[in-house]
This record gives C-alpha cells, sequence and structure tokens, in this order.
C-alpha cells in the first residue's frame, strides 16, 4: 500500500536518459572527540569537500527524532519508502542477499556466532569477528548436525565473519518473536519470546536451535554458541522499477544489503569490501543501468568497535576514489550513510546523517567542507530521508509537473 507522497511520484515518475549514484557509507555519522571533531570532520576529504563546495548539503532524518535506525530502516528511507510505514525484519535481507530462497510461511532469522561465558553469559556477541572461512565451517557442521527441529526444516546461509542466516520452514510458524540476542557484551542471554500468541512455537523452536547449536559448537574457543535476531517473513513491497520508471543497480559487499537491494527490486552484485572495486564494477556496468546504489561497509564496524581511527580510514578511502567516479560524470550524486555510528557511544545513534548532493541543478550554499556541522548549516536543512528519493528523481529530470 503506497500513501499518498508515493503515489504522487508513481504517477509524475518518467523516463530519462540521466544516470543517479547514491554512494552510502554506512554508519557515517559521529559525534565530537574529545578534541572537539567527529570521525568525518577529522578524515582528510579533499574531493569530498570539493563536492560540498559545488553543491548542497544538509542532514537526513532517517526515522523521526531521537529514534535510532537500523540499518534496514535507514536503507528503506534512503530508496524512498517510510520506514514507519515499510517494516522488513533483518533476517529475510541476510537471506536474500546470500542468494537464499524464501517462500510464504517461513521465517528468516539473522545469525551471529558468539562467545558464551558461564551460566549463559555472552561475552563477545561477534566471537571476535571470526574469519569467513572459520564462520563457513560452522554453517556446515550446524547444516550436519541439526536439520529440522519438532518437524521445522532449517537451512542455512553462511555470510561474511561472524555472520550467517538460517529460515525455518514448517506449518504454523509466525515471525512475531523477539530476538535471542542480549545486545551487548557482557550480558545475560535473552531468550526469544512470543510477542503474541501466534509466536508462541517459532520461539520455542529458536530457543531449542540455539541449545541444540551450544552442543554442536561445544569446545570452540571464541564462536561456542551463537545468537538469532531480525526474525521476519516475506513483506509486500513495491519495487522502485516500478515505482519510477528506472533501472536499479546495487553494488555491495555485505548480504544485507544486497537484501536491501534485491528487496526493492534492485538487480544485485557482489562486490570486494574495497572502495576501488566498488567504482571499478560501477564503471563497468555503467551504459546498462541508470540508477546505482554503491555501499560501503566498514565504517558502521569501526564506528561499533570504537575505532576511531579505523573509521576516519574508512572514510579517507572512499575520498580517494571519488575522482574515478567522477570521471563517469553522473547527473545525480548524493553522498550519505544510512545513520550515524559514532565511535563514542560503539553502536547506531539517533543523530541525523551527513548529506551531499550534486547535480547541474543545484544552488551551491557556501559550504566548502563535508562534515556534520557544516552540513547543519547547508541549504537542504534537516529532511525525512525517505524523501530524498523524490529530490534525485527531479535532479535527473524524471518528473513531470504535478498539477496544471
Amino acid at each position: 500500500m503506497l500513501n499518498k507522497r508515493m503515489e504522487i511520484l508513481k504517477q509524475l515518475a518518467t523516463e530519462a536518459p540521466t544516470k543517479i549514484v547514491m554512494l552510502v557509507i554506512d554508519g557515517l555519522g559521529g559525534l565530537p572527540d574529545k578534541d572537539g571533531m567527529t570521525e568525518l570532520e577529522r578524515a582528510f576529504t579533499p574531493n569530498l569537500d570539493e563536492i560540498a563546495s559545488r553543491g548542497e548539503t544538509g542532514l537526513l532524518e532517517m526515522v523521526d527524532v531521537g529514534i535510532t535506525p537500523g540499518s534496514g530502516p535507514g536503507h528503506l528511507a534512503l530508496f524512498g519508502y517510510d520506514p514507519v510505514e515499510f517494516t522488513v525484519g533483518r533476517g529475510i535481507l541476510e537471506v536474500l542477499g546470500t542468494g537464499g530462497k524464501v517462500s510464504r510461511g517461513d521465517v528468516c532469522a539473522r545469525g551471529n556466532f558468539a562467545t558464551w561465558g558461564v551460566q549463559d553469559v555472552i561475552l563477545d556477541r561477534r566471537a571476535g569477528r571470526i574469519e569467513t572461512d572459520k564462520s563457513r565451517e560452522l554453517v556446515e557442521r550446524l547444516s550436519e548436525a541439526i536439520k529440522e527441529i519438532d518437524g521445522v526444516r532449517i537451512t542455512y546461509y553462511p555470510g561474511l565473519e561472524h555472520r550467517f542466516s538460517v529460515v525455518f520452514s514448517g506449518d504454523g510458524l509466525c515471525d512475531c518473536v523477539s530476538d535471542a540476542d542480549p545486545q551487548k557484551d557482557g550480558a545475560s542471554m535473552r531468550w526469544a519470546e512470543p510477542l503474541s500468541e501466534e509466536g508462541s512455537k517459532m520461539a520455542d523452536i529458536v530457543n531449542k536451535f540455539i541449545r541444540e547449536a551450544r552442543n554442536v559448537l561445544d569446545g570452540e574457543p571464541k564462536a561456542n554458541g551463537c545468537l538469532l535476531r531480525g526474525f521476519s517473513g516475506v513483506p509486500d513491497i513495491p519495487h522502485l522499477g516500478e515505482l519510477y520508471k528506472i533501472k536499479p543497480l546495487g553494488l555491495a559487499s555485505y548480504p544485507m544489503y544486497r537484501g536491501l537491494a534485491s528487496l526493492v527490486g534492485m538487480d544485485v552484485l557482489e562486490v570486494e569490501n574495497n572502495p576501488i572495486k566498488l567504482i571499478e564494477e560501477l564503471q563497468a556496468r555503467w551504459d546498462a543501468y541508470d540508477f546505482f546504489y554503491l555501499h560501503v561497509k566498514h565504517g558502521d564496524s569501526r564506528g561499533e568497535d570504537g575505532d576511531t581511527l579505523g573509521k576516519i580510514k574508512v572514510i579517507e578511502e572512499v575520498d580517494k576514489v571519488m575522482p574515478l567516479l567522477m570521471e563517469l560524470s553522473p547527473d545525480v550524486l548524493v553522498v550519505t550513510g544510512d545513520h550515524s555510528t559514532p565511535s563514542r557511544m560503539k553502536g547506531h545513534s539517533w543523530h541525523p546523517s551527513p548529506l551531499v548532493l550534486l547535480s547541474p541543478y543545484v544552488r551551491p550554499d557556501g559550504i566548502s567542507t563535508f562534515g556534520e556541522r557544516d552540513c547543519a548549516r547547508g541549504s537542504l536543512g534537516i529532511i525525512p530521508a525517505w524523501k530524498l528519493m523524490g529530490l534525485l528523481l527531479a535532479h535527473g529530470r524524471r518528473l513531470k509537473k504535478f498539477g496544471a
């Protein structure tokens, strides 16, 4: 069901020979450190600064004031969907991103290998970010040992580092269960609970699965257990191509973000988690598409680890490849994040994400550097992220006039 604004955009959308690039640096926004500067402000970004000086800047409110967004709602907003109206669980995104198959009635979940201590205290929710090869080995071990529970079939999909995903298939399943995850290190395990009467069977299956997985993984030095979260089934969501007459491509290294792109109807391509490789793949497919979503992951990861210098390095690596991107002469370019991940907080936050927009039709606003406080003074102001898509289409000359 489309809201009124999406219906209007759909009616106004028209084809045009223009190229739109959306570059998302995951977790881009930050908070000032003891010296008074955020990671983005401290980073050496001459190319992004130059783009800011020629474009329009502002801040994106991903969900609403004071609400901390997950990556799913943040990205849905960037793609033009009000995340309050369109809710999608993380599990199905992870499964779709790995190329998995999901049917109506299935329930998907995102898994983390984790380090369990005595009395079910979770010492490390990410098992030290174990190597992907090791994670795949553990997924194979689980898939051999736990094929079903109480008649519910379990299908596994390996991910990157400590991540994997599972699909539960059987009768009477419902995704209305809470995360089986304490959400922080050093806390006692929080088991899945039904969020409605229909979720009782699913919660029981989930908790049995985690206990059996503990037995299978017993003896592993780091990944001696797992956590599950983001329970979700197949959502009903309209595709970008149908809505806005664009042919979109998503380029991302992590499964969840490919899943998000796939969910909204993009063709998707797995790329190395390397900004240069990202731009090379963009160059190779430039003629075949007209909307490009590029995702850079590790800004968020470094922020969650509290690694300020690491996050600065990720931002600087992106800045270095901007000249290669600009050689393609995109008609519309936007650089932003899907949420803020301040290193100080070691997690997502509610702070709006910095934004720069460049096209032949901008009104340069006098901002000469790309940073949170500079963007706060920009001409775009603070806008709801789900309204960004309309702005990109307008700058791409892809919207007809509204009314007589």
